[in-house]
């Protein structure tokens, strides 16, 4: 079996700068890490592969640096990768980001199984995945937390809605976005990391895309626009209070009617 899995390098904490102009992070070097629902995807593809045998390749999109989380992938045990990096596809919005990663999928074969996290940290949209899913015009699941049974034809998962586990089995070719928990991420080898070290990461540019339109491609193909994005403010203020119950009670009260929230 063939399956892809999508990863993605996102901002290792709050503390990123943001653009004032496009109003997009600057992740050019910026603290990163593999975004931590990827590595349950990643974790997924490597139980399937060793179940059914096959191959994991991943695939990411991002400037230069996004290369570490495809060797950190490597180390893991995913047997290639391909990085999407262009200019062109910077500032892009889930529509954009999507149509991208679908044209470097197409770049990079057929898949039985693409697999996706249930969403990123830097973005929490959760909508990559199954817009993928549309572009490539193959079936998608998200929330999926358990894989019941792989078939030559289809992969049977459980998915968790908000009221009810609903069961379905889907067929090949087609994407799973897959929630944490899935499985337990296994840590990278040091061993698998030193003899990948020199592994190739075959990087696409808007060049190698069918689509060479770049009115399709970053802030030029995105119908929607960021208006303001910045880092959470950071609020250590704090008072201690000491005193009976029905002191405390009377002195919150007051408290509460003071910063006008009653």
């Amino acid at each position: 079996m063939k399956i892809l899995v999508c990863i993605k390098q996102v901002p290792e904490s709050n503390k990123v700068e943001v653009d004032p102009v496009t109003g997009v992070l600057k992740r050019d070097g910026a603290a990163s890490k593999m975004n931590p629902y990827d590595l349950y995807a990643l974790e997924t593809a490597f139980r399937i592969r060793e179940e059914v045998g096959g191959s994991v390749h991943v695939i990411s999109m991002g400037p230069p640096q996004a290369q570490q989380v495809i060797r950190e992938a490597f180390a893991m045990g995913a047997d290639g990768g391909t990085l999407l990096s262009d200019r062109k596809f910077g500032g892009a919005d889930v529509l954009a980001t999507s149509y991208t990663l679908a044209q470097g999928i197409k770049s990079c074969g057929d898949f039985d199984l693409i697999l996706c996290g249930k969403q990123t940290t830097d973005g929490d949209t959760a909508q990559v995945g199954p817009e993928i899913s549309e572009w490539l015009n193959i079936p998608s699941v998200a929330d999926v937390v358990k894989i019941n049974q792989i078939d030559e034809d289809g992969i049977t998962v459980s998915m968790d809605l908000p009221e009810e586990v609903e069961v379905a089995k889907v067929q090949f070719p087609c994407l799973l976005a897959v929630d944490k928990d899935i499985f337990q991420p296994r840590l990278p080898s040091y061993v698998r990391k030193m003899n990948t070290k020199d592994r190739e990461i075959r990087i696409l540019s808007l060049a190698d895309m069918d689509d060479k339109d770049a009115m399709h491609y970053g802030l030029n193909g995105s119908p929607t626009q960021v208006q303001r994005i910045f880092p959470p403010a950071v609020n250590d203020k704090k008072e201690m209070w000491d005193g009976s119950g029905e002191e405390l009670a009377d002195r919150l009260y007051q408290k509460i009617v003071d910063m006008k929230f009653v």
